[in-house]
């Protein structure tokens, strides 16, 4: 069995495959977030985030899989980089990130309040991964397509500049297409 046969396992012994989320359940869309990194360029860190990347819940998704205070069984599952990803991604407060994120580097810690700097190297997996999950949320429920087209549209070109180039043509592209 593969490591991400093991996470797989993991998430569906969380019940992941009975959770609705755009395009069928959050486990299926966990894999396609997982995938999608993969296609972009990303390495087994940051795909491991991917596929566990609501395991903390998220500021547009509430519901945990685990506590975040307690972060030490998802460490020994997919390793310290990508649960170190996963928590930075659970724990951005987004309306108090993302419109600065690219300059400042800032995120806001939803959790404890406190204000985390990215580092340099974490900048680029950070934003890929936040754009590649509102992408597959955005083509699978056409309703927030229409509904936050627009700012995507506007966050995701702020972005641009640290984001991959396949995840920035892949953006432009999707985007075109959405209402």
């Amino acid at each position: 069995m593969s490591h991400r046969d093991d996470v797989c396992a993991w998430l569906r012994e969380r019940g992941t495959e009975t959770i609705a989320h755009p395009g069928g359940t959050l486990y299926a869309h966990l894999c396609r977030v997982h995938d999608l990194l993969g296609t972009f360029g990303h390495g087994g860190d940051v795909r491991l985030a991917g596929l566990t990347h609501a395991a903390y819940g998220t500021d547009g998704f509430d519901l945990a899989l685990l506590d975040p205070c307690d972060r030490e069984p998802l460490r020994a599952l997919v390793g310290a980089d990508a649960e170190q990803l996963v928590y930075l991604y659970g724990a951005c407060d987004r309306r108090r990130s993302w419109p600065d994120l690219v300059t400042t580097r800032h995120l806001v810690d939803r959790f404890t309040g406190r204000v985390e700097t990215l580092a340099p190297e974490l900048l680029r997996p950070f934003v890929d991964l936040s754009i590649v999950n509102e992408l597959d949320v955005l083509v699978h429920d056409p309703t927030v397509a229409r509904r936050y087209g627009d700012y995507f549209r506007s966050l995701f070109a702020t972005w641009a500049p640290v984001a991959s180039s396949g995840v920035t043509a892949e953006t432009r592209r999707l985007l075109a297409r959405s209402p």
